[in-house]
């Protein structure tokens, strides 16, 4: 039968119950995340043409970007964190043009990874347990839009950071099914 029809037992899960959290960041919750995109797999194919038929099959795996919004609040200051993090990754904006005081390191993944720490995203029951949860292996900031600005709006001002990582692990913590899939480098159930 259908959650719908039964008596529950639980709710279904529900968008609005998650939690973000980034090592880096205020000990890690964030609680002024507003919306997070769950990871994404897509595979590509591989296809053989024989006389007029044509024959597919799976090929790479990749796992897409997860963007992440949140609110700006002025007290913990999430932009002022991220220009940090982003400076704690390698990035040094060239103040100063003479030749011998110019920094020419760059980012590295690795400064770019210890920077952020690691990224979950958790999706929650109604008690506030997670029951769902992602972690983002080696992942690293790839964009991060500030904001915009708007003289005839009430809304609070807004950040999005979009992550990029090699692969995401899947955790399931419903306590009557006691089930863990990993999904990853040769991984599976």
């Amino acid at each position: 039968m259908a959650f719908w029809t039964d008596t529950p037992t639980a709710d279904p899960k529900r968008d609005f119950r998650f939690r973000v959290r980034i090592g880096a960041i205020d000990n890690g919750f964030i609680w002024y995340a507003k919306t997070a995109s769950k990871p994404e797999i897509s595979i590509s194919e591989a296809d053989h043409k024989y006389l007029n038929h044509s024959f597919y099959w799976p090929a790479r795996t990749e796992w897409n970007e997860v963007e992440i919004a949140f609110v700006d609040p002025v007290q913990p200051d999430l932009a002022g964190r991220m220009a940090e993090s982003l400076r704690t990754a390698g990035y040094d904006i060239p103040v100063n043009s003479t030749a011998g005081s110019q920094n020419w390191g760059s980012m590295s993944k690795l400064g770019a990874m210890n920077a952020l720490g690691q990224v979950t995203i958790a999706q929650i029951n109604e008690d506030g347990e997670w029951i769902e949860k992602w972690t983002l292996h080696h992942p690293w900031i790839k964009k991060v839009t500030f904001g915009k600005l708007d003289y005839g709006s009430d809304n609070l001002t807004e950040m999005t950071m979009t992550f990029r990582y090699d692969w995401a692990e899947f955790e399931n913590n419903l306590a009557m099914q006691d089930h863990h899939v990993w999904m990853g480098p040769g991984g599976g159930p």
